[in-house]
């Protein structure tokens, strides 16, 4: 059975999540956290997306970004997927998968306010909800910049 394709259209923000293989908790160094956030400056630079949220947790990430072109989307999660995967696999001495199936993706209008606000409420309540900090103030999330 072959999947689903994905419903990507111009003008659209995506709300996209990653997840470390058999949600083991791979992402908790902060070196792999510092290697995550440098992955991202380099897609932005190659791909010319913009990022409106991130939060790295300790077995999943979440994006809110808009790509300049609809057909981008699955270049720069592939990219940022396979590189990822690839620093990370090397730090940790490890071999294998390293994110789990496809990255899951939920696309609305650049024009709908109310949506974004939500997603971005969302993304960025995600650590405190987890129990990893008091308040929205998190290093490994764009909040505060």
């Amino acid at each position: 059975m072959s999947r689903k394709p994905r419903d990507i259209k111009p003008g659209y923000c995506y709300h996209i999540t990653t997840r470390c293989n058999n949600r083991e908790f791979k992402l908790t160094r902060h070196e792999c956290r510092e290697v995550f956030l440098y992955a991202i400056k380099k897609a932005i630079d190659k791909f010319n997306f913009k990022l409106y949220a991130l939060c790295i947790m300790s077995n999943h990430v979440h994006y809110l970004l808009e790509p300049n072109q609809p057909e981008d989307l699955p270049k720069i999660m592939h990219w940022l997927n396979w590189y990822t995967a690839m620093c990370f696999n090397r730090m940790l001495n490890r071999t294998g998968h390293f994110w789990e199936k496809r990255y899951h993706s939920t696309g609305f209008a650049n024009t709908d306010k109310r949506r974004a606000l939500n997603t971005l409420r969302y993304i960025h309540a995600n650590p405190k909800a987890a129990g990893m900090q008091q308040g929205l103030f998190y290093d490994f999330s764009n909040y505060r910049l």
